[in-house]
């Protein structure tokens, strides 16, 4: 029930029923009063028709039987009368019922009904007399007074009474009538409200399932238009707002996904601020440099989500609407970070900071100041030994020609000191910067290491140094390498450890084969490469301890270069400590695919 009045159907049809109901009340209530006015004045007008006529009768019928029948036939059976002469005494009565001697008496006592003779018109009157039809019981008459005259002369009064019980009766019947008007009224009113409110409704309800629908993202819902009117139009506006919804939130999504795509693009960390400093919306990069800071910094939960750092500059831009640029350090990264103010309208409604990674430019700049340090430092020796003993020739320094040749001899080893360290340099150059051309071809590991193991053979026995190569005898490994550059980074490897390893030491070269790669292993028993030199030795130019310097001859890039060779043939090479004592260097190579 509570529904149905909850309901637009509901109130449209009780509002229809309260006004027609109203109206109904207003009638009836009107019609009444001129109805009982309309019988009231028309039983009067009855009553004064049949005093004239009952008169006319006197006059003119001298017959009393017949005068007495005729006047009988003409009054009804709750209309009585009375006809008095000129000393006022009752002539004929007509009368019906009880009381009727107490009803002659009070009406000829009432004075108001006998004016004097002179005065000929008719007298009307309402009374109270007894009843007709109960004995003890006054009711209310309507009395007729109606002189007739003979000659200009009064001949006598007819008196016609009747009870207004008779009007009442026909009020009360006209009553009826128009009650029961009036209810089947309501009804059809009512079954006519109900069918207009339906009908007006019925679109409304689809209108309000089609917009659930809309609520619910189903922007391709459509109402039939039925109908021209108000109603009929407003379901081709819905139609209409469908369709423009689903192209405004289909653009929004679009909006929305290019932004979220550029965001988690971008190499640069985004984060979207509240008023409250409190986050919005932040790309992975934002969310990676803040898990990386909120766990390197040991940061609590009740502790602000982000740097001290970033939230004092926050607040700044928003305190003052400036825009802030600076530099920071972070769990040791350093971010470029500049803060903007976002507003709505003229206020501000948070702020967007964006922190770009400067740690790669910031090593970057340290080995481009570290390189040319390196470099201006492993030129400075050989440059200085080739102006000194150059000048001592020139100056004729020399005492005789063994020294001479003696100065000439260092002064050519020096120069190809220099070239061997410009050649590193430019093949180093061309291998980081990708331009290295690989002569690839299918090659056998274990004959091409044994050639490369025979060539050092000599050397190790004058270094007094032990040159071991183990490998499996029973199997075939091949790779598809640069031959040329392989033999550049183990020559360079068993090279090092043969010139890094004391006398009575050993050098092993071991390779083994697993599954889909092959490991080569170059193990010495020198001195060995400190345990926190290991993760730079890769990098150009980089001296660890004194049993690695390079006053062997080396020109520090060997290693670099070897890495990158390795690197580009998708392989890796890795530097340990000995079991025991010195270095062991891991090269591990994918095989052929057969």
């Amino acid at each position: 029930m509570n529904r149905i009045w909850n309901s637009i159907v509901g109130k449209l049809w009780a509002t229809i029923l309260l006004l027609v109901s109203f109206v109904l009340f207003i009638v009836t209530a009107l019609l009444l009063e001129f109805l009982d006015n309309f019988h009231t004045n028309q039983a009067e007008d009855s009553l004064r028709r049949e005093a004239a006529i009952i008169g006319k009768l006197v006059l003119d019928h001298k017959d009393e039987s017949s005068l007495q029948v005729i006047i009988n036939d003409i009054l009804d059976n709750e209309t009585n009368a009375m006809i008095i002469g000129e000393d006022e005494e009752v002539k004929y009565a007509f009368h019906s019922g009880l009381n009727q001697e107490r009803i002659e008496k009070k009406i000829l006592n009432d004075s108001m009904l006998f004016p004097p003779l002179k005065k000929q018109s008719p007298v009307l009157k309402e009374m109270i007399l007894p009843s007709i039809t109960e004995e003890g019981v006054m009711e209310q008459f309507i009395v007729i007074s109606y002189p007739f005259a003979a000659d200009a002369n009064i001949q006598g009064t007819v008196v016609i009474y009747q009870s207004l019980e008779a009007i009442h009766r026909t009020t009360k019947r006209t009553t009826h009538i128009v009650f029961l008007s009036a209810f089947i009224a309501f009804i059809l009113t009512t079954i006519f409200a109900f069918f207009l409110s339906t009908r007006i409704t019925s679109p409304l309800r689809d209108m309000k399932r089609a917009a659930f629908e809309l609520s619910k993202g189903n922007f391709d819902t459509k109402l039939p238009v039925q109908q021209n009117d108000e109603i009929g139009q407003l379901a081709t506006a819905f139609n209409q707002m469908g369709r423009q919804l689903k192209y405004h939130v289909e653009l929004i999504s679009q909006d929305k996904e290019q932004l979220s795509s550029i965001l988690t693009s971008m190499t640069d960390a985004v984060i979207t601020f509240n008023r409250d400093y409190t986050i919005l919306l932040s790309n992975p990069q934002a969310e990676r440099l803040l898990q990386n800071w909120y766990f390197k910094s040991g940061a609590k939960e009740d502790r602000n989500p982000i740097p001290p750092e970033i939230f004092h500059m926050l607040e700044h831009v928003i305190t003052f609407a400036e825009e802030v640029e600076d530099e920071l350090e972070l769990g040791g990264q350093f971010y470029a970070i500049s803060i903007s103010p976002l507003y709505s309208g003229n206020s501000i409604r948070g702020a967007v900071a964006v922190l770009r990674d400067m740690t790669d430019q910031h090593k970057l700049e340290k080995l481009r100041s570290d390189f040319i340090a390196n470099v201006s430092h492993e030129l400075r020796t050989p440059i200085s030994m080739l102006q000194g003993y150059s000048e001592a020739i020139i100056d004729g320094v020399t005492a005789n020609d063994e020294e001479r040749n003696e100065m000439i001899q260092i002064i050519h080893d020096e120069s190809k000191r220099m070239g061997r360290l410009v050649t590193d340099l430019l093949d180093l150059a061309r291998m980081e910067s990708g331009h290295m051309r690989l002569y690839k071809e299918d090659l056998s590991v274990i004959p091409f290491l044994s050639r490369i193991v025979n060539k050092f053979m000599q050397v190790a026995r004058d270094a007094h140094v032990e040159l071991a190569y183990e490998f499996p005898e029973d199997e075939q490994i091949m790779m598809h390498v640069d031959e040329d550059r392989l033999e550049q980074v183990f020559t360079n490897l068993i090279d090092n450890a043969i010139r890094h390893t004391q006398e009575g030491g050993h050098v092993t070269l071991r390779v083994e084969k697993y599954a889909d790669a092959v490991e080569i292993n170059v193990t010495d028993t020198g001195v060995g490469i400190p345990v926190e030199d290991l993760p730079y030795i890769f990098e150009r130019f980089y001296k660890a301890d004194k049993a690695r310097t390079r006053g062997k001859g080396g020109t520090g890039l060997g290693l670099a270069i070897a890495k990158n060779i390795i690197d580009s043939h998708g392989g890796t090479i890795t530097a340990a400590r000995g079991e025991v004592c010195g270095t062991k260097f891991s090269c591990i190579l994918p095989l052929k695919k057969l």
